[in-house]
């Protein structure tokens, strides 16, 4: 059974930096692409940050850009996301989510395991 554990969340103030943490058990950690979304009420889920299976190709929403960093650790079959300079704007629930492909992924239907989520609120 696939599972991922996202933790890390909580509430901070604007300017402060938060790392997300995505713990993964019951697939092929090193052959999955893996993302970062965030959802707010009433909206689709985003993606702001994604990474191939290596971790040689990355990608990131225009709004993270420069203040969001993906990353990952096969050996320890986690991703991470850290995020700085955080505004307002950055709140919201994040899931982790893990594609059975290699390349980037960047949509919600590419992805094919889901964590539960874990909140983040910036205030200000």
């Amino acid at each position: 059974q696939v599972q991922l554990v996202e933790s890390g969340g909580g509430v901070v103030q604007a300017g402060g930096s938060l790392n997300l943490s995505c713990a993964t058990s019951g697939h092929v950690f090193s052959s999955a692409a893996m993302g970062w979304f965030r959802q707010t009420p009433g909206q689709e889920r985003v993606c702001v940050a994604a990474i191939d299976y290596s971790g040689a190709r990355l990608y990131y929403a225009n709004s993270v850009k420069g203040r969001f960093t993906i990353s990952r650790d096969n050996a320890k079959n986690t991703a991470y996301l850290q995020m700085d300079s955080l505004r307002p704007e950055d709140t919201g629930m994040y899931y982790c989510a893990a594609a059975q492909a290699v390349g980037v992924q960047t949509l919600p239907v590419e992805y094919d395991y889901w964590g539960q989520g874990t909140q983040v609120t910036v205030s200000s």
